[in-house]
């Protein structure tokens, strides 16, 4: 069997402040808060991971969040969004719920012959959520899918689909915009990717409210590698392998410019904390165990509800 990526492993996004980003995501969207660490580069900042109650590949949101962070903006060569996937027979108990919260929402829309709505995050990010036919007792089923904004829609296809397996499942143009869309072979949570070309002419920046990187999934450490010397073969600059604690992970841009990321399953969220109580302390690397007194001065104090 040919190798193929299963699915998107997690997002990473950048926020402005902590705590309204723990409300939104715990609150409206009822994300479990599954691990607090802190940004591996800049170990003053919280990095913070939102997933299902499993913690499971496919569900995890993660973010850096800055206190300071100026607005970014998406655009050509960028992550525009990603959307959740709402579980069958539950989008207009979404709808209704938030109607009755008081959160803005825009929609529904048809996508692919699926229903859509896009609300914004506490720093103006789109989080869609898309209908599903999928069945689950969770409000919410980890990723639908992500979508990336290229000036050019067919070499990232040609990555997406010679490289990593996928299929193309559908175009879609109206109002200045196309999309075609992508989807890994099985029915793996995460498994979409639309690519999106626009006439808007938006120049991207990086800050609160943009998306960081995006990370697909490799089954384990070997698989991981067969992926390193897969697409450095095709001529992608691919990092040496990171230990990220919870997954190894390795990075690459994709001709349009989006940081791609393909992270192993193992070992999971639960390598350092029990599973019923994951999220609840904070979780260092070993490298910053040596300051966590300091650390812990100087990341804010936050509150789950």
């Amino acid at each position: 069997m040919s190798l193929t990526i299963p699915g998107l492993h997690h997002v990473t996004a950048i926020s402005g402040p902590a705590q309204a980003n723990v409300d939104f995501f715990t609150g409206i969207l009822k994300q479990r808060l599954v691990k607090k660490t802190v940004n591996f580069d800049a170990p003053d900042t919280y990095h913070l991971y939102y997933g299902n109650k499993a913690a499971e590949p496919g569900t995890i949101l993660t973010f850096f969040p800055f206190a300071d962070a100026g607005p970014g903006r998406a655009g050509a060569g960028m992550a525009a969004a990603y959307a959740y996937a709402v579980p069958q027979g539950k989008f207009d108990g979404w709808m209704d719920e938030l109607a009755e919260n008081a959160v803005d929402f825009h929609g529904p829309k048809d996508r692919f012959g699926a229903r859509v709505i896009v609300l914004r995050d506490p720093d103006g990010a789109p989080v869609e959520l898309v209908e599903t036919d999928r069945t689950t007792d969770a409000p919410l089923d980890g990723f639908h899918s992500v979508t990336l904004w290229e000036d050019d829609i067919a070499p990232t296809a040609r990555l997406i689909t010679d490289h990593f397996g996928w299929e193309e499942l559908g175009h879609e143009r109206q109002n200045g915009t196309e999309r075609l869309r992508l989807r890994a072979p099985g029915n793996n949570r995460g498994a979409v990717v639309d690519i999106l070309r626009s006439d808007d002419p938006s120049i991207g920046r990086q800050g609160a409210g943009t998306i960081h990187h995006v990370a697909f999934r490799a089954r384990d450490d070997a698989e991981q590698l067969e992926w390193q010397e897969k697409l450095q073969t095709a001529g992608f600059d691919v990092t040496n392998v990171r230990d990220r604690q919870y997954f190894n992970a390795i990075y690459f841009r994709e001709p349009g410019g989006v940081l791609f990321e393909i992270a192993t399953d193992p070992p999971g969220f639960a390598a350092d904390e029990d599973p019923a109580h994951l999220g609840e302390a904070l979780k260092l690397p070993p490298q910053y165990e040596g300051i966590r007194d300091k650390l812990e001065r100087v990341l804010p104090p936050l509150k789950v509800a």
